[in-house]
C-alpha cells in the first residue's frame, strides 16, 4: 500500500507530507490543491508508461494529465528551483526523485533518483492501478472498444471510455472480493453485482454492455425493472447523465482485487443523496478488504456515507484518512494549508475546519434566524 507522499515545490504544495490509509478523502474549496496531489501521482504513472521512468525524467503532457511545462508547476514560492517527490509503501519500499526546473519544457529531467526496493512493481505502475477523471465520458449509445487496455492493463479508460468493452468481456468473471457482493445480487458474478449496486442507486436498473466487432464498437443500454419483467432497453441518452456517470465507478470497484489502488475524482458525480451514500458505501468494503482507494470529493453526503460506514463496522476508522486543503488569503505565501480532521468508531469527526463541508449548517442558520 502506498503509505507516505511527500511533496516539494510542485505548485501550491510546496513542503506537504500526506499520510495515505486504505481509503484517503481529499476535500477542499476549487483551487486549493487537491488536484495537484492527485496529479503528483498520476505523472508518475503517465511517465513511467512513456519510459520516461526511472532514469529519464517527469512527463507534464500525457493521457493522465496535460499540465504544460516547468512554469506551470513549480511553486510561486519555491526558494529553490527543483521539485522532490517522496513516496513510500508500506513494504518499505521506497523512491526520492528530484527534477531539474526547467521553465520552457513539458519535460523536467531527473536530477537525483533514490529506490529502496523494487518500487516500479508496486501498483501504482502495474495493471493494479486504474484512474478515472472527474471529466468522465458522457451518456451516449456506442463506446470505444480497446483489447488491450480491457485485457492487458485490466482498465476502464481514464474517463470510463472503456467501461462498456469491460462489462462485456468480463461481466460473467467472478468478482475478487466476496465482500463486496451486494445483499440482492443474484451471484457472485461481476455483471450481476453491477446491476445490484446500480439498482441501489436507481431501483432496478439493469445494465446491457455487448461488443459488436463489425463496427469495432461496444453497445450500452438499460434496462429497469418492473412488477413483472424488465422494460424494454433505453439509450444512456435517455436516462440522464447520472447512471453513466457512476458506472465506471461501480465497475472498478467491483473489479478491484487486494493490493489494487484506484484513483477516483468526483465519484459522486450527477448522483442524487442516496446513490452518493451508496457509492461511498460500497468504496467503504472494498477499502477495508484491502484494496487502497484515493478520492476527490465535494460531496457531504459522500462524507456522511463514509462516516455511517465507519459506525456500522462496514470500514475501520483506522483505514479512513481525511484531508482538508485551503489557503489563507492573507498569507504572504500561496502555499495551501493542510488539515487532517480524524473519524471515530462512531463516526464523529474530531475537528472541522472553516470550510469544511460546513454550506449546510451555514445556511440553515441563516434559514432559522429570526428576521
Amino acid at each position: 500500500m502506498l503509505e507516505t507522499l511527500i511533496i516539494k515545490n510542485f505548485k501550491s504544495l510546496k513542503d506537504e507530507i500526506f499520510h495515505l490509509n486504505n481509503l484517503t478523502v481529499f476535500s477542499g474549496l476549487n483551487g486549493m490543491g487537491k488536484s495537484s496531489v492527485i496529479q503528483c501521482l498520476l505523472l508518475l504513472r503517465q511517465s513511467f508508461e512513456k519510459n520516461m521512468l526511472p532514469g529519464k525524467g517527469l512527463s507534464l503532457v500525457g493521457d493522465y494529465v496535460k499540465i504544460g511545462n516547468g512554469a506551470d508547476i513549480l511553486s510561486v514560492d519555491a526558494e529553490d528551483e527543483h521539485i522532490e517527490y517522496d513516496v513510500s509503501w508500506s513494504d518499505s519500499t521506497k523512491l526520492y526523485l528530484s527534477f531539474k526546473y526547467a521553465p520552457q519544457s513539458n519535460l523536467q529531467a531527473i536530477e537525483q533518483e533514490k529506490q529502496n526496493g523494487d518500487c516500479y512493481a508496486e501498483s501504482l505502475f502495474t495493471p493494479s492501478f486504474q484512474y478515472l477523471s472527474a471529466e468522465r465520458i458522457s451518456p451516449k449509445s456506442s463506446f470505444e472498444l480497446s483489447d488491450y487496455d480491457v485485457n492487458d492493463l485490466n482498465s476502464l479508460g481514464v474517463t470510463g471510455e472503456y467501461t462498456a468493452h469491460f462489462i462485456a468481456e468480463k461481466g460473467l468473471n467472478a468478482i475478487p472480493i466476496a465482500a463486496l457482493r451486494h445483499p440482492s445480487s443474484t451471484s457472485g458474478n461481476l455483471i450481476d453485482s453491477i446491476n445490484a449496486w446500480m439498482s441501489e442507486i436507481t431501483p432496478g436498473t439493469k445494465v446491457v454492455a455487448k461488443v459488436i466487432p463489425e463496427i469495432n464498437q461496444a453497445s450500452l443500454h438499460y434496462q429497469f425493472a418492473t412488477s413483472d419483467h424488465f422494460t424494454k432497453a433505453f439509450r444512456p441518452e435517455n436516462t440522464g447523465f447520472g447512471l453513466t456517470f457512476v458506472l465506471p465507478v461501480v465497475t472498478a470497484v467491483l473489479s478491484a482485487k487486494p493490493g489494487d489502488f484506484l484513483l477516483i475524482e468526483n465519484p459522486e458525480a450527477h448522483l442524487h443523496p442516496a446513490g452518493q451514500s451508496a457509492v461511498a458505501r460500497l468504496i467503504s468494503i472494498a477499502a477495508e478488504n484491502g484494496v487502497q482507494v484515493l478520492i476527490e470529493t465535494h460531496s457531504d453526503h459522500f462524507l456522511n456515507g463514509v462516516r455511517t460506514s465507519v459506525k456500522k463496522g462496514v470500514v475501520s476508522p483506522d483505514n479512513v484518512g481525511l484531508y482538508y486543503l485551503s489557503r489563507d488569503i492573507n498569507a504572504s505565501e500561496h502555499t495551501v494549508q493542510v488539515d487532517q480532521p480524524r473519524i471515530d468508531r462512531f463516526g464523529k469527526i474530531d475537528i472541522w475546519p472553516a470550510g469544511f463541508f460546513d454550506e449546510w449548517d451555514k445556511s440553515l442558520d441563516e434559514l432559522l434566524d429570526e428576521v
